[in-house]
């Protein structure tokens, strides 16, 4: 696969994560601080803090999974180049 597409590929798997991600964050948030049935057309102050408060705790836990993801990968990738090299093989 050349470099190009293979950039193109991930840019397109990131929008779709970062989608998905959207998704569920406004589902979860959405369930959690507005109840099923409205009462008003707009939100409620503490509903509209609740939500602020949910996603920025989704966001930063969505953070901090992303670098913890990035620093086992960065660790697999050193052991098995350190594997690879300690048998020779490249």
């Amino acid at each position: 696969m050349d470099p190009l597409r293979a950039q193109q590929l991930a840019a397109e798997l990131e929008v779709d994560m970062m989608a998905d991600m959207y998704n569920r964050m406004t589902q979860a948030c959405h369930r959690k601080c507005v109840p099923p049935y409205y009462k008003e057309a707009e939100l409620s102050k503490g509903e509209s803090v609740c939500l602020d408060r949910c996603v920025a705790k989704y966001l930063e836990v969505h953070e901090r999974m992303g670098k913890k993801l990035t620093e086992l990968s960065l660790q697999d990738e050193e052991l098995l180049k350190r594997m690879q090299q300690g048998t020779g093989t490249a």
